[in-house]
């Protein structure tokens, strides 16, 4: 950044004060000093008060302007007029003070260092003019002067950039936690709609899909065989029923209907019975030692894939027999789901949603997840879900 661009350092309001009555107080002192000796009485006063009305006019041009050209334009003006009151007396010197505060705050580095430098090299000449001599204690005043002004200056200057270096990491990080707290909202939205896409896919759509397949029954048994209609009509009644307690599940955010006051072994036992009573299929429930306890989000996750597998094997398969075995092994509980269905390539399947929910409902626990089919010789389905993750949720549920 050029010196004519680069901003001014900012200085506080007691600082600029301070600078003011420094200024008008010195050039008080030495036109009512030169009023008290009688020398140069009417011109010291005449350019003192030339010197005091040019700088009072420094912050309105700066203010109205706020360019680096215009504050040297006004800084050269005040200078010329404090040299002339030097030129007149010898109490003038003290202006040095305020002046090196001057031109290190409105002139760039380099150029305000020379700026001091030449001004108390001014002002020792002239006070040792106007003594008619010279000595070493003539240029102590001026160049410790010099020194202080220089210090405080530039140690202001650092304090203000590293004052401005923490501003902007405040600013940054106020920036990066609203991003860091918009992209948790997104993925939590996004999160919160791939759930309800997989609830609604294994409840209420295969539950829909059930009903259609009763009503079409239905259809085609009347009018020749109405107590068979009525036998499909009260089935999908019940089905109807059931996706309704689903649907009612979803606004009080509870656990699926088929899980309450039940265990997850019972509410696959109510599935396998439902799935053969509705469809012209054997389905068959296996409990492979004592029920186990899950927390909620364990059952709902093998319940609903069990749900949506029998729905597909019920839709796709036409499959006489399916069977959902349950099983603890160690640390781990198993879900199998086999039928004696058509079969397919798993390799050859590149769409569904069923299949890619049942997956990322079993990643999302940390167990296993795989699919085994032939086809014209069935498809098996195994879940394999470790305990210690549950064990640990269940931990955490507590209070």
């Amino acid at each position: 950044m050029n010196a004519e661009t680069r901003p001014l350092t900012p200085t506080t309001g007691i600082l600029a004060w301070c600078l003011h009555l420094l200024v008008f107080g010195l050039l008080v002192v030495a036109a009512g000093r030169a009023v008290a000796e009688g020398t140069h009485a009417a011109a010291t006063v005449a350019v003192a008060a030339a010197c005091a009305v040019g700088y009072a006019a420094g912050p309105l041009l700066l203010r109205s302007r706020r360019s680096r050209r215009a504050a040297v334009g006004w800084l050269a003006g005040f200078s010329i007029l404090c040299l002339l009151l030097l030129a007149l007396t010898a109490d003038a010197v003290w202006l040095a003070f305020p002046l090196y505060f001057l031109q290190l705050h409105l002139l760039p580095r380099r150029a305000g260092l020379a700026a001091v430098a030449v001004t108390a090299a001014v002002a020792v000449s002239g006070y040792a003019v106007h003594q008619g001599s010279f000595s070493v204690a003539m240029v102590i005043g001026p160049a410790l002067g010099a020194a202080v002004a220089v210090a405080v200056a530039w140690g202001y200057q650092a304090l203000y950039r590293e004052s401005e270096q923490r501003r902007r990491l405040i600013e940054e990080l106020t920036a990066t936690r609203a991003d860091l707290a918009a992209a948790q909202h997104t993925a939590g939205v996004l999160a919160e709609r791939e759930r309800l896409a997989r609830e609604i896919h294994d409840t209420l759509a295969q539950g829909l899909s059930s009903i259609q397949l009763l009503l079409r029954a239905a259809e085609r048994a009347l009018p020749d065989a109405p107590d068979n209609a009525a036998r499909y009509l009260g089935q999908a009644r019940q089905a109807a029923a059931d996706n309704l307690g689903e649907a009612r599940r979803f606004v009080r955010a509870l656990a699926p209907p088929a899980l309450d006051d039940a265990t997850l072994a019972a509410a696959l036992e109510r599935l396998c019975a439902t799935a053969g009573s509705q469809h012209k299929i054997t389905a068959r429930f296996h409990l492979d030692g004592a029920p186990v306890a899950l927390p909620t989000g364990h059952e709902v996750a093998l319940l609903r894939i069990a749900q949506s597998a029998v729905a597909n094997t019920v839709r796709h398969a036409d499959a006489t027999a399916v069977d959902v075995a349950l099983r603890q092994h160690g640390d781990h509980v198993a879900l199998n789901i086999t039928d004696n269905g058509r079969g397919f390539d798993p390799g050859l399947v590149t769409g569904g949603f069923g299949l890619t929910t049942m997956r990322s409902r079993v990643d999302a626990l940390g167990g296993t997840f795989s699919i085994t089919s032939t086809p014209g010789r069935g498809t098996a389905v195994a879940v394999d879900l470790p305990l210690a993750s549950a064990d640990a949720q269940r931990s955490g549920d507590r209070p």
